[in-house]
């Protein structure tokens, strides 16, 4: 099912240096300076964020509503501000698993974004209580995504259009930024009503600014890119880059069309699916087609395709998309049914 959870981690190293191969995954020099320039940002940011913060109970300023979502690292919450009665979401992160630093990045990251359509906004407003770290953002009522996705069905064909449209364009204005998302999935795609007609990417504690080396310390997921599954190219980690966000779009815009994964990890060795897959990108003959595949057009095939390619340096950036809008995508019938 699309969004399960998996013991995947990835380790965070450092800043790449200048120079690496582009064609081992790498970044070029322009690239890599984009993402210093992001990550100094980030610093100023954070130090001027920890100087600001409001230290107080969360109770005293707010009253909660009711849970809005809850992870394994913190919990989101549907408030009110006691005086002004303003509607907000509360992100509350215990400070028993939540590093000061971690805080303060994630929180800087989100306000970095600045204001897009299909982002949730940072209102700026950081607290520290006894016992956690908070921020506020505009709260979305409708939940997430994964509600939505009907297993072995999916979406309809033209909310699944809309979502692919609206995701490709915030990713698009994270990556102008210098950073990479890293964490797309269902759950973390905030729906503002049923239909997705508009939606909304949220949770940055996994945005690294681009050229940050990493290496995989837990078993892949399906919206794992393949390069994070071998040997990294620099003996450090692998320097991340936007292509990791397009793999994993590729792997979400699969799972809203057909409500199932192409694969549970992408190892040809370990995964006889996504073997499969690479036979048919290889030989691009209809008989190959896995049967994964089988309600897609070739439309559809070629958009995927596109941001599925393993070769990171040629994989179709996360833009392509708009490119097969307006397109069917699907060969069922009842695609242009609406949901209510």
């Amino acid at each position: 099912m699309p969004g399960k959870r998996s013991g995947e981690e990835q380790v965070e190293v450092g800043a790449a240096e200048a120079g690496a191969d582009a064609g081992l995954g790498g970044l070029t020099a322009e690239e890599l300076q984009q993402g210093q320039e992001a990550a100094l940002e980030l610093e100023d940011m954070m130090a001027l964020s920890a100087q600001a913060l409001v230290r107080a109970e969360v109770q005293e300023l707010y009253e909660q509503v009711r849970p809005l979502g809850k992870g394994r690292f913190g919990q989101v919450l549907l408030v009110t501000h006691r005086q002004k009665g303003i509607p907000l979401a509360l992100k509350q992160l215990p400070k028993a698993s939540t590093s000061l630093r971690g805080f303060l990045y994630e929180f800087c990251v989100g306000m970095s974004l600045g204001t897009h359509s299909a982002i949730v906004a940072a209102y700026g407003i950081g607290i520290e209580s006894a016992d956690s770290y908070s921020f506020l953002t505009e709260p979305v009522l409708h939940g997430d995504l994964i509600a939505l996705i009907q297993p072995k069905v999916g979406l309809p064909q033209p909310a699944a259009q809309r979502c692919a449209a609206q995701l490709a364009s915030a990713l698009e204005h994270i990556h102008s930024r210098g950073l990479v998302y890293r964490d797309l999935k269902p759950e973390n795609v905030l729906v503002c009503d049923p239909a997705c007609r508009h939606i909304k990417l949220t949770d940055f504690g996994h945005t690294r600014p681009q050229g940050t080396l990493l290496r995989l310390a837990g078993p892949p997921i399906p919206y794992t890119a393949p390069e994070l599954c071998g040997p990294p190219p620099l003996p450090q980690g692998l320097p991340i880059q936007p292509a990791l966000d397009a793999w994993a779009l590729g792997v979400l815009l699969f799972c809203l069309l057909t409500g199932y994964f192409p694969w549970d990890q992408p190892l040809a060795e370990a995964d006889p699916f996504y073997e499969d897959f690479l036979v048919w990108q290889a030989s691009g003959q209809p008989q190959d087609r896995p049967q994964p595949w089988g309600g897609l057009t070739p439309v559809a095939d070629t958009l995927l395709w596109g941001l599925l390619d393993p070769r990171p340096r040629r994989r179709s950036p996360v833009g392509s998309v708009r490119r097969y809008l307006g397109r069917p995508w699907r060969q069922r019938e009842g695609d242009e049914e609406e949901v209510d």
